[in-house]
């Protein structure tokens, strides 16, 4: 859906089968194995398969509103469940009786003690990459903000972008966003140059300093181009006018807000396995989804959300322009 920001929007057909083409070969393949356990073993590995690192084929995610657990063992439980219940021909209910052991077992969850406003915007990318509506787009996050501090939020989070600028320290925007967090942390989403070099980043304002959260998952072909460099930079030079990749941070960054801990996450981040760690109980998640309008994304996206919300135990927040903002518990 976001080729066409690009000036391809004639590709997208073509990408869809592409990409249809290989994992109905997969499934293919996967169908034509006779022996049902050999069968499952092939399922839950096709299921590692991410190509150039996009990993969102995770058929488990079946599972995500069920009283199964997401973890891959609980997936290969219910698989070798299956495929005996299909093997034997003297079929019994206590042929299921191993699908106990994959039954989630419900995380205790602690709620910050902390008021968050999770803002929401509805700018189309035409509109919110429009120079001329940029000055519109700003006062609308202060508005928002001021709105924040007096309805008595600790906390509020703009979505990734929502000032649709490179974003200097000491600059205007930047000195009246570090005054009004004197009243109210603010968490938001915007460029940055640094050494050259493009950064999608999350900017943390506590009042008293300025904490920078550069994005670490790149999108592939959104943000980076994941072939290698020789081939990449042809790439770039023929569909993209020559425009660099983003650039991206080694490690996710932390953010302490009011003394409590949130892991920081931008769009596809929060979807990405890499920004998991069994330490994390709070992620603070900011999207720009008009990218992908009008497509179900937003709709897949939670659900991953949700997936390694009910794996990792933790609780997300998330603030998103042209889709819904929402909290996600285990």
């Amino acid at each position: 859906m976001s080729f066409k920001y690009y000036g391809f929007e004639n590709l997208a057909p073509l990408i869809v089968l592409g990409i249809a083409l290989v994992f109905s070969l997969l499934f293919l393949v996967i169908g034509a194995l006779k022996v049902p356990f050999i069968k499952a073993i092939a399922l839950l590995g096709v299921s590692y398969i991410h190509p150039f690192g996009f990993d969102w084929f995770k058929p488990e995610l079946i599972f995500v509103n069920s009283y199964f657990g997401v973890e891959k063992w609980q997936f290969a439980i219910i698989l070798a469940t299956i495929a005996l219940y299909i093997h034997l021909k003297k079929r019994s209910f206590f042929i299921m009786l191993p699908l106990l052991l994959a039954f989630y077992i419900p995380k205790e969850i602690q709620e910050p003690e902390l008021k968050i406003k999770l803002a929401h915007t509805q700018l189309t990318q035409g509109y919110k990459w429009s120079k001329a509506n940029i000055p519109k787009t700003i006062e609308s996050n202060f508005k928002k903000i001021d709105n924040a501090i007096k309805d008595g939020y600790d906390l509020i989070v703009l979505p990734e972008s929502a000032f649709p600028l490179f974003l200097v320290h000491g600059d205007e925007v930047s000195n009246e966003l570090l005054e009004k967090s004197k009243k109210i942390d603010i968490v938001t989403g915007a460029l940055q140059v640094k050494n050259g070099e493009l950064y999608n980043s999350s900017f943390h304002f506590d009042g008293k300093k300025i904490d920078i959260a550069d994005k670490v998952v790149l999108v592939p072909f959104g943000e980076r181009n994941p072939l290698p460099k020789f081939i990449s930079d042809i790439i770039n030079d023929l569909f993209f006018d020559g425009a660099k990749d983003y650039d991206g941070a080694k490690e996710p960054t932390d953010f302490e807000i009011k003394g409590i801990k949130f892991r920081n996450a931008i769009c596809y981040e929060a979807t990405s396995e890499k920004i998991y760690d069994k330490g994390v109980k709070y992620i603070v998640a900011i999207s720009n989804n008009a990218w992908f309008y009008p497509s179900i994304e937003p709709t897949l996206q939670k659900i991953l959300m949700k997936y390694y919300a009910k794996k990792y135990g933790v609780t997300i927040f998330h603030s998103a322009n042209f889709s819904e903002s929402f909290i996600v518990t285990p």
